[in-house]
């Protein structure tokens, strides 16, 4: 999805407050996220910024290796210094091997797209995917997806599972985030919430896309609160025949992925053992 057809960022506007460079130049890499190659108009106005301040900005990240310019078509995209500062964060926080095996055997088994999403503040970012071979899958997430909790089984599996003092706080914002989904109320949120909570996993059909829906759970750390989320992503009626064995299967993995976490938590924080002295 181009930036220009993602919702804005939310901007302070009141009176006495001001917008730092630095805000600003995060507000330009968080609309560039999907990757891809984007012109500086769209950039712009998903940014919230005049042409010539959005311009100023990327100019900079240029010169920095942040941000890549193409000569020839001037378009924007990511640059390598964001993919090394990617990998250094992913190095302490990163689900994509503990959950792989299981996004392949999910695809495996059932034939349609299967995401691993993260929480991202209010938002779900998508941060792996493994296409379906069924013939008509969906195709309108992929890596790098930002949408707000509850736009999505996925992103609402990490939003039913957060501490309800923290779903409480994000629900308030949630309520003026949901322009580009009229179908997703604040209501709708409670009641799937709590479907959800009851059965274990979410169901979200025709919210987001005609004739498309999702089921999906939430991967829990120890602490039992979300750090990712496994969905399955397909046709409502491909969900819905097949809903307690998609949803048993979610779970099955969704528990192999926790032992794994916990396993991997519990390595990084074993003392390790002294060196030993070498003596000539």
């Amino acid at each position: 999805m181009p930036p220009s057809a993602r919702p804005k960022a939310v901007v302070n506007h009141s009176p006495g407050s001001s917008t730092s460079t630095v805000e600003r130049a995060m507000r330009v890499l968080r609309v560039m996220s999907e990757g891809g190659n984007a012109r500086l108009t769209d950039i712009a106005a998903a940014a919230d910024l005049d042409k010539a301040t959005a311009l100023r900005l990327l100019e900079v990240m240029v010169r920095d290796g942040f941000v890549m310019r193409n000569a020839r078509s001037k378009q924007f995209s990511l640059g390598p210094e964001l993919m090394v500062l990617g990998a250094a964060a992913l190095r302490r926080f990163d689900p994509r091997p503990l959950a792989r095996p299981s996004l392949l055997r999910l695809v495996g088994r059932f034939e349609d797209s299967v995401v691993l999403s993260i929480p991202s503040g209010v938002e779900s970012l998508c941060i792996d995917v493994e296409e379906g071979t069924y013939p008509i899958r969906a195709n309108y997430l992929r890596v790098g997806s930002r949408r707000p909790l509850g736009a999505g089984a996925g992103s609402l599996a990490l939003l039913a599972w957060m501490p309800e003092a923290e779903r409480e706080a994000a629900l308030d914002i949630l309520a003026s985030q949901m322009g580009r989904y009229p179908r997703i109320t604040p209501a709708l949120l409670r009641e799937r919430i709590a479907n959800a909570r009851e059965r274990g996993y979410v169901v979200l059909l025709d919210v987001v896309v005609e004739r498309m829906g999702g089921i999906a759970v939430p991967i829990l750390d120890p602490e039992g609160r979300p750090v990712a989320a496994l969905s399955i992503a397909a046709l409502n009626e491909r969900i819905l025949t097949r809903e307690a064995a998609l949803a048993q299967t979610l779970q099955h993995e969704s528990t192999v992925c926790q032992v794994r976490w916990a396993e991997a938590q519990q390595h990084r924080a074993a003392p390790r053992p002294p060196a030993k002295e070498t003596h000539p």
